[in-house]
């Protein structure tokens, strides 16, 4: 019992640093950048043990926790925002197929697996990285299973500077449409319909009380359990089984919205899925860390410039009717929630004079940026996922 929690203590103490830095630096600088250069470094120096995830009991946690997050990602997805976004939703399809084209055209110079498990960790972050992880290991592709974790550390640099100066070029056009209107006397309004519907009791509302933190904590088990289940028995991989069902018993309303935050457990359970993809960084050494750059940076590079000529340079842009708003949506797969809402709300202060200037700019973005990340880092890279580790 003392070596778990030693072990254990030392992974949550990485891990708070982690946050304390992020908070400090108003996310500036990573936390999940943070928590995996330190385990590498701890690891290349030979400070931790290579197996410090295993002695900390958290590997055999991981196996049940990732369908249980998984699980619980379904319950978060809003369909009547997608459908409302549907022009967000398409353009956000349209960056992930050309992040794929991207990376599969550059598989002469890194090869057809480390382009294989990079594709979904692009599309997405955690839940992909972890299944990619899983994938690269089962078969034992010991470099490509080192990959996921390092293009996930890094996603977010290359990521945020991209569509906050995307956001900023959008944000200057709509203000100065908005200034121009307003001098003639006319004032814009982003504020959107409310729409007129009966609004129904759903199952789990009507009976509220029942759904105890451990009655949420046995759904998502239980959905997990299913899941992985039936992804033994069919061609479909258990992530896109699992976030197929959750959706669909999240709509019926026999399940409550983001269920594991009603359980109270939601943070623990990331936690855990997140140290899963750790034991993969000791195994990098100063003779592959070269290798991995120079395939990060290709990785990068093609997905950016797929990106730029797909969306910017194609007429694809003309979805959203403005290249830049575009481009920032389909550089979204990179962040997703609460990236894509801090951006939205730095570009909006940086650039408005009044309240009203912040709260159209606000209105304008902010919906497009979040959904985008909606759509790609919580739904669609893990269904992405399930796909490429059954081709790995």
């Amino acid at each position: 019992m003392l070596g778990y929690l030693t072990y254990f203590s030392i992974v949550l103490a990485l891990f708070v640093i982690g946050d304390w830095l992020g908070i400090w630096t108003k996310a500036k600088l990573s936390s999940i950048f943070v928590v995996l250069i330190s385990f590498l470094l701890l690891f290349l120096f030979k400070i931790v043990p290579a197996d410090i995830i295993d002695q900390a009991g958290l590997t055999a946690a991981a196996s049940w926790a990732t369908p249980m997050l998984v699980f619980h990602m379904g319950t978060m997805i809003n369909l009547r925002q997608l459908i409302d976004e549907w022009r967000t939703v398409v353009t956000s399809v349209i960056g992930m197929i050309a992040a794929i084209i991207g990376i599969l055209l550059v598989i002469p110079l890194i090869g057809r697996d480390a382009a294989l498990v990079s594709i979904p960790v692009i599309n997405g972050a955690l839940v992909a990285t972890n299944i990619m992880t899983e994938a690269a290991n089962a078969k034992g592709l010991e470099l490509a299973a080192m990959l996921p974790a390092v293009v996930f550390a890094v996603q977010k640099f290359v990521g945020t500077p991209i569509v906050s100066r995307c956001g900023l070029i959008e944000a200057r056009n709509l203000l100065a449409d908005y200034r121009e209107k307003k001098a003639q006397g006319i004032t814009l309004s982003a504020a959107p319909q409310a729409a007129a519907e009966s609004k129904k009791v759903k199952f789990y509302e009507k009976h509220d009380r029942f759904y105890t933190a451990n009655a949420c904590i046995f759904i998502t088990v239980l959905g997990g359990l299913i899941s992985a289940w039936l992804g033994t028995v069919t061609p479909i991989n258990y992530s896109i089984i699992a976030l197929v069902l959750s959706v669909l018993l999240c709509e019926l309303g026999l399940i409550p919205p983001k269920v594991l935050d009603k359980g109270k457990t939601s943070g623990f359970i990331t936690m855990v899925v997140f140290a899963a993809i750790i034991p993969a960084l000791a195994k990098i050494s100063m003779e592959n860390i070269a290798t991995l750059a120079f395939y990060v940076v290709v990785i990068f590079a093609a997905t950016i410039i797929a990106s730029l000529v797909i969306v910017c340079v194609l007429p694809c842009w003309k979805v959203m009717g403005s290249r830049s708003l575009a481009f920032g949506i389909a550089m979204c797969q990179m962040l997703g929630f609460p990236s894509t809402f801090l951006i939205s709300n730095e570009v909006a202060l940086a650039l408005s004079d009044t309240e009203e200037e912040k709260e159209y700019v606000l209105a304008k973005i902010m919906p497009r940026f979040v959904v985008a990340g909606l759509a790609s880092v919580t739904t669609l890279s893990i269904i992405v996922a399930g796909i490429f580790a059954n081709i790995l």
